[in-house]
């Protein structure tokens, strides 16, 4: 027996269709896909149930005619490793490129990489997941590249996060997979009775080291890795209960900064992991009560509470971990109200934060956002702060921008400054050492400022792929500019830079080329 079904998009456009009962809602959303030209992830009932895939249509129990469900689109997604890229187009296939080593050639599993919903990288391999729930992988084998011993295990996947050099996967039962490197938490198994009713995962990393905390459905917290990197909360669990939130500092490169805080839902916060990075917060336990947000940088947090507005920060001093005394935000436990703070927001290595009244403060490291001196008769009024990994965006009431940080990374905008009016939102792409803003206009025209290898060209737009390089010469390397230039390898070897070797063309030269391919995915 056959069913009719009136499948549409959010945007208006819709298909009618006609399919046996028999047939799966995987099978009915394939068939609107191809109808619509469009990929799509899920279907949804009038009454807002997401429809289970794998569940035969006469289960769903929908009308025999005039059925109606709303179709969800696939978003594009781009991930990347060390030295590899891949893309996640609409449709649900994907394209990799760069380092092979690294990801940058699926070919072994490009046939298994279609209809897929999620993307995770580790540095040196790819994860992805696939609307059935299965899960494909590619790149350096120890390093979660491969996972064919665990393809039994690894059905009814709901998430993949990733560390360093491994992945961890919540099933739907709220079981969790591990794979790859053990130091990076790719080995659970000792934990395998406890990871039950799991959440959601957070991951706190570092190049030589990283570690998972799983949230449970009770509020327990779980976690393994890299004992003195997070991995190990034992010595905590009685605390760590009633945890409704965790919050990992962002992955610092080669330096150990691996850390976690968990709000509890009495307002409370627990840290663990390395001291200075924010896992021990002594020093300001007796302010952490009321907490209602928390944000990180790479080496430190900052809490705010919700009854006073006060903020709270602990970890690295350069990168946020202490308030200076002039920001007037200390200030706030004795003036409730006058100076509170609404909502914090944080680069790699510098929070800002909004006060009542639409005025900013901002600390931490100055070049990434932490010095906002020369921009604050302009930070009145100001509703939303967005972040790129070095500079910071502002959105004020009138619709206009003000930006501050590094200027490469978004903190400049000068060229563009004319065109940011009417702004009604903006979003950032937190690309390694670089970055980029786009703003969306209320006449639906985007404007983008920033690195344009992440984005911030705005004539770079959907489909279209970039190349830019530099070209080093061994006279370079006979210089007094070595040290600059291994900064500069050390830098973009760890944020996604494709490193190829020209010898065999010009071997008299010794030439390095230097080549950032990025795909840049702008939609209407």
């Amino acid at each position: 027996m056959s069913i009719s079904v009136h499948v549409a998009l959010l945007s208006g456009r819709s298909i009618d269709l006609t399919i046996s009962q028999e047939s799966t809602v995987d099978e009915l959303r394939l068939q609107a896909q191809l109808s619509l030209k469009v990929g799509l992830e899920r279907l949804v009932t009038e009454s807002g149930v997401i429809l289970d895939g794998r569940a035969p249509l006469s289960s769903c129990r929908l009308p025999s005619s005039g059925a109606t469900l709303t179709a969800h689109v696939r978003q594009a997604q781009l991930q990347s490793s060390a030295l590899a890229f891949a893309l996640l187009r609409s449709d649900g296939t994907v394209a990799t490129w760069g380092n092979a080593i690294d990801g940058g050639d699926s070919s072994s599993v490009q046939d298994e990489l279609k209809d897929v919903n999620q993307l995770q990288s580790s540095l040196h391999a790819f994860a992805a997941l696939r609307s059935d729930g299965s899960v494909i992988t590619w790149g350096r084998i120890g390093d979660g590249g491969n996972s064919q011993a665990l393809q039994n295990q690894l059905r009814d996947v709901k998430y993949i996060q990733a560390s360093s050099r491994a992945f961890a996967a919540i099933k739907a039962d709220g079981s969790v997979v591990t794979w790859g490197d053990e130091m990076y938490g790719g080995n659970c198994r000792a934990l395998k009775d406890q990871l039950k009713d799991v959440q959601g995962i957070q991951v706190s990393r570092w190049s030589f080291g990283a570690a998972f905390a799983a949230l449970r459905r009770d509020g327990k917290v779980v976690s393994w890795g890299l004992p003195h990197a997070g991995g190990d909360s034992s010595g905590l669990k009685a605390q760590l209960t009633n945890v409704k939130e965790i919050q990992a500092t962002k992955f610092g490169g080669v330096m150990p900064h691996c850390s976690f805080a968990a709000l509890r839902l009495d307002g409370s916060v627990v840290t663990w992991g390395i001291p200075r990075s924010g896992g021990d917060s002594a020093d300001v336990q007796d302010q952490l009560h009321d907490i209602t947000e928390i944000q990180s940088t790479e080496n430190a947090f900052a809490a705010r509470r919700g009854t006073d507005g006060a903020v709270i920060a602990w970890g690295g001093e350069r990168d946020g971990g202490v308030l200076p005394t002039d920001l007037g935000l200390r200030d706030v436990v004795r003036n409730l109200g006058l100076q509170s703070v609404l909502r914090i927001q944080a680069t790699s290595k510098a929070f800002a934060a909004i006060r009542s009244d639409g005025t900013v403060a901002s600390w931490g490291d100055q070049d990434a956002g932490g010095e906002s001196g020369y921009v604050q008769e302009q930070l009145i009024n100001v509703q939303y702060i967005q972040a790129s990994s070095l500079a910071f965006a502002a959105l004020r009431s009138n619709g206009t921008v003000v930006t501050w940080g590094t200027p490469h990374a978004g903190g400049d905008s000068a060229a563009v400054q004319d065109q940011l009016r009417d702004v009604t939102a903006i979003q950032a792409s937190r690309h390694g050492a670089r970055g980029s803003f786009a703003a969306l206009r209320a006449d639906g025209s985007v404007i983008t400022w920033g690195d344009p290898g992440s984005g911030g060209h705005s004539t770079l737009v959907e489909g279209k792929i970039m190349v830019w390089g530099l070209l080093l010469t061994q006279d370079f390397f006979r210089g007094k500019l070595w040290k600059i230039i291994w900064e500069y390898i050390y830098i973009y070897i760890y944020h996604n830079i494709i490193l190829k070797s020209l010898s065999e063309q010009r071997p008299q030269e010794q030439e390095l080329l230097f080549i950032v391919v990025e795909a840049t995915y702008l939609r209407p």
